[in-house]
């Protein structure tokens, strides 16, 4: 699939490129992600590791804004790596990329650390959505991964308020579980992205969570989506 490069990554229009280290083991599917980032005008590529334990010691030397990291890497796997690099580089979004789909690896992936979570083989515009979530400072869970988990996580708390969401915050919240940005959200429905960053903040506080993965969950397991 081409890569549309007036994609928005939500960065000021001065701002330096995002500096992205690829760790990725599969030869063929770290080239085709280096292609279709390149493509992208906001995205410079300064490095790439096929293993864990690469991965991390690239990270700390390049301390690149962003990885897009594997998760089923040789020496050091993508968990174990995510976890070294939040530890060691907090700033640094971490995007799992992956094709495990298994429960237990999810809630392990989900517990790294990272920013957000793709499915290989979805669109180059799914991943750079994530990006974009991530650099914007919010969490991205693929819808697929979402309803992976959701009967694997409790169900919402009896004080939480799904009943009182405003039309509008259900408008938002929908959003959300389709894994779109604040930035899309705010173009999607013709609202300031200040107003939907009001509106993710009431909706989290409402639904008694801590980020949009889990207003996500919560949305799915309750129905409201």
């Amino acid at each position: 699939m081409s890569l549309d490069t007036r994609y928005p990554l939500n960065l000021p229009v001065n701002a330096p490129p995002l500096r992205v280290l690829i760790v990725e083991d599969d030869p063929m599917m770290q080239l085709g992600l280096e292609q279709s980032l390149m493509a992208h005008p906001q995205i410079e590529i300064v490095g790439q590791a096929e293993d864990g334990y690469l991965g991390v010691q690239a990270a700390l030397q390049l301390k690149p804004d962003l990885v897009v990291m594997d998760i089923g890497l040789p020496r050091l796997d993508g968990i174990a790596a995510t976890q070294q690099i939040k530890a060691a580089l907090p700033a640094t979004h971490v995007v799992m990329l992956t094709s495990h789909q298994t429960e237990t690896e999810i809630i392990a992936a989900l517990s790294s650390g990272a920013d957000a979570y793709c499915i290989k083989g979805a669109s180059v515009e799914r991943l750079l959505s994530a990006i974009a979530a991530a650099v914007d400072g919010a969490a991205y869970l693929d819808p697929q991964i979402a309803r992976r988990v959701i009967d694997n996580l409790k169900p919402p708390s009896a004080t939480t308020n799904t009943a009182n969401l405003s039309g509008r915050e259900l408008e938002v919240l929908k959003l959300m579980v389709d894994g779109l940005s604040n930035p899309e959200i705010a173009e999607k429905l013709y609202l300031s992205p200040n107003t939907i960053k009001t509106h993710v903040r009431g909706i989290m506080n409402k639904l008694a969570v801590d980020d949009r993965v889990q207003a996500a969950v919560v949305a799915l397991r309750s129905g409201l989506v």
